[in-house]
């Protein structure tokens, strides 16, 4: 048997659960074929439902078919060493031709499925827009799309269709998992596998659905609910209505979605339905799941729809009596003062918001009243109150009355910086009631001029700022200024200095000058040049020590330091920092070092004693020493005629000499002096002889 129907389908298919991943827009090569799978679990079935992504993977397996199997992971609540495994399907595809005949006859959804699936040509029409719901270009991806549509609003239809299954064979204790994959060959797509963890004890009532509202106006109802927030539990709804709450009646001939309105780009769906004024109705709805089960109903909601005012009032003309009074005049036909209660003047800072009810009770047959409370900028709007309920409101008007007068100046600027640079700033409010707000001014500087760091002025009495705490500007300047709606600006609050966090150690000191002298270490050197510096610390090391000692904390400014607790044949080292009132540390000084050589002398040679020899014609020296650090010993010879002066220089060990080098009769002095290995020498020791 051949079929070639031509389908008039309603706006209401429904983009739900697996379809709604299904975009015609995209080709086959766009995106890899895989099937997704979703579940249901009744009280004591596991009802599955399935799709492909893309219409080539679905026309092949409608040829080849679905292994569906079937994992035991769980019993008694424990996961089991090895999962059992069930073939619950080897190749479930969709009944033969034959098996549809009947069943399209009864059911239109059969009709549609068994169309895509077995027709010989694929052709849609339908209600206006039809192409905003789904842009379809080619027959295989039309019947791709309804075939998919059409399975979620029946779950019999889609069991037949080879897209669902009805696991009646589990068990409370158990859990299983479900894998659903694909009988075509490798080689011809490769289309991934889909599967689901479920069990019996994950079942759940359907919810009911939730936020339907209706806004009843002349001879219709707007219904909206909220459709996110149950899109993973209904795709589709059927609207129901009554007019005595108690025989509720269906209004939507097929289930209504998001998709059976024009802007599909929103969280709610709308549906509009006609009614008869001044009469009572009362609507509710009831979901539609993927496996073509119906919720429980909403909650209901009520209202009657009431005839529109003919009229609209429109303000005209404003006259100003002093600076907060004035006169609104409006317009409003005459043959429409039958038709209302009267007029109400409504007044807003706003023109679009927060209208307020200022005069009630005006008489209809008035078209102007006066108002005395008027602030510097104001919008009123004049309602016209209709008998039946119903009311038309004019559009705004804005009234300023003429304002020179500036705002008083702020006072109370205070603020605080964080360690992150973050300025928080705060005032006393103006109160003038026509106060804009407040302009914030900054400098950098004491002297330099303040540049405005707000845009437009800032409504409220605080403002956070935020400033480089790492840069040379120690402080920060900040005054405000009040402007009102005429944009009159009061004069500049005091100024705010602040200080900000001190997170920049100050600039390091330098040694200019260094010496031994008189066995003390005298240093010189160039302060930090940082403002906030407070104090000069110095510190040494001796020898091979590895850490610093303080030896002096400067708290002026000092340039100089004599060290005279140095130890004569020692190193040290000099390094200086600078420390600022918050405590910070500069680097250190580039160090100096210097040894610090023995100057102290030595106790006189004892035991000096010259001799003249007759015999050699010689003075003869001799002397004893018994400190083994004497390197050498230097010899000093005067006579009556000659000066004091060094003749010989000899080693350490020895401890005679004889001089040839004299004159008779001449009177000769001599000296000795020691000279150590450390740099250090004796007092020198003398002796008188005559020849």
């Amino acid at each position: 048997m051949k079929f070639n129907f031509f389908f008039i389908l309603s706006l209401a298919f429904i983009f739900s659960g697996i379809a709604q991943n299904n975009s015609t827009k995209n080709s086959d090569t766009e995106k890899k074929s895989e099937i997704q799978v979703i579940a249901r679990v009744q009280k004591d079935r596991i009802l599955l439902r399935w799709a492909v992504n893309t219409p080539i993977a679905w026309k092949k397996l409608n040829t080849y078919g679905y292994l569906i199997e079937r994992f035991t992971v769980t019993r008694d609540n424990k996961t089991l060493a090895k999962p059992e495994r069930v073939v619950l399907a080897e190749a479930f595809k969709p009944e033969p031709v034959e098996t549809w005949e009947k069943l399209i006859d009864e059911n239109d959804n059969a009709a549609i499925i068994a169309q895509a699936i077995f027709g010989e040509s694929f052709s849609v029409t339908g209600a206006d827009n039809l192409e905003s719901i789904v842009n379809l270009s080619e027959e295989a991806e039309q019947r791709f799309t309804f075939a998919l549509y059409t399975a979620d609003k029946d779950f019999e239809v889609a069991k037949k269709a080879g897209l669902g299954f009805e696991d009646k064979n589990v068990k409370q204790n158990e859990k299983y998992a479900y894998r659903i994959s694909s009988n075509v060959l490798e080689n011809e797509l490769s289309i991934v596998y889909g599967g689901v963890f479920v069990s019996l004890k994950e079942y759940e009532p359907l919810p009911k659905p939730m936020d339907l509202t209706a806004h009843f106006t002349d001879n219709s109802t707007m219904l909206s609910w909220n459709f996110k927030i149950l899109a993973h539990v209904y795709g589709s709804y059927y609207v129901e209505r009554s007019t005595d709450k108690i025989n509720y009646k269906r209004i939507t001939e097929k289930p209504y979605t998001s998709l059976s309105q024009e802007n599909a780009n929103n969280n709610r769906i709308f549906y509009v339905d006609s009614i008869a004024n001044n009469t009572s109705y009362n609507y509710r709805i009831q979901g539609i799941s993927p496996f073509g089960e119906l919720g429980p109903y909403s909650d209901v909601v009520s209202g009657k729809g009431k005839a529109l005012l003919k009229y609209v009032p429109h303000l005209t003309v404003k006259d100003f009596k002093d600076d907060s009074t004035v006169t609104l005049t409006w317009e409003f036909p005459e043959e429409g003062n039958n038709e209302i209660s009267g007029f109400e003047l409504n007044r807003s800072d706003y023109d679009n918001d927060k209208y307020v009810k200022v005069i009630k009770n005006i008489p209809a047959k008035d078209r102007s009243v006066t108002y005395n409370k008027l602030l510097a900028t104001n919008y009123f709007t004049i309602t016209a109150v209709g008998k039946n309920g119903n009311s038309r409101t004019s559009f705004p008007m804005l009234v300023q009355p003429v304002d020179s007068i500036p705002p008083a100046k702020p006072v109370g600027l205070k603020g605080v910086i964080d360690s992150l640079g973050v300025v928080k700033l705060t005032w006393i409010p103006n109160k003038e009631k026509d106060l804009l707000g407040y302009r914030i001014y900054k400098g950098n500087t004491a002297h330099e001029e303040f540049s405005q760091i707000t845009v437009s002025p800032n409504e409220s009495n605080t403002y956070e700022d935020k400033v480089l705490i790492k840069n040379l500007n120690p402080k920060v300047y900040y005054k405000i200024i009040a402007v009102d709606y005429h944009y009159n600006m009061s004069v500049f609050s005091e100024v705010l200095i602040l200080k900000k966090p001190d997170v920049i150690p100050p600039t390091s000191p330098i040694f200019t000058n260094f010496e031994i002298k008189e066995g003390s270490v005298f240093l010189e050197w160039i302060n930090s040049q940082s403002e906030d510096t407070a104090s000069h610390q110095l510190y040494r090391k001796e020898n091979g020590q590895t850490d610093w000692t303080l030896i002096v904390d400067t708290k002026n400014k000092e340039e100089k330091y004599q060290d005279k607790t140095v130890v004569e044949g020692n190193t040290y080292r000099y390094s200086i920092f600078a420390k600022d009132e918050s405590g910070l540390i500069s680097k250190a000084s580039p160090e100096v070092a210097m040894f610090v050589p023995k100057y102290s002398v030595m106790p006189a040679i004892k035991g000096f004693f010259a001799q003249a020899n007759k015999t050699t014609n010689t003075i003869d020296l001799s002397w004893e020493y018994a400190n083994m650090e004497v390197s050498n010993f230097e010899i000093y010879k005067a006579s009556d005629t000659e000066p004091l002066q060094l003749i010989q220089v000899l080693t350490g060990k020895t401890k005679r000499l004889s001089d040839p080098t004299i004159t008779i009769n001449t009177t000769y002095k001599y000296g000795i002096r020691a000279l150590f290995k450390d740099g250090r020498m004796s007092k020198m020791d003398f002796y008188t002889v005559k020849f």
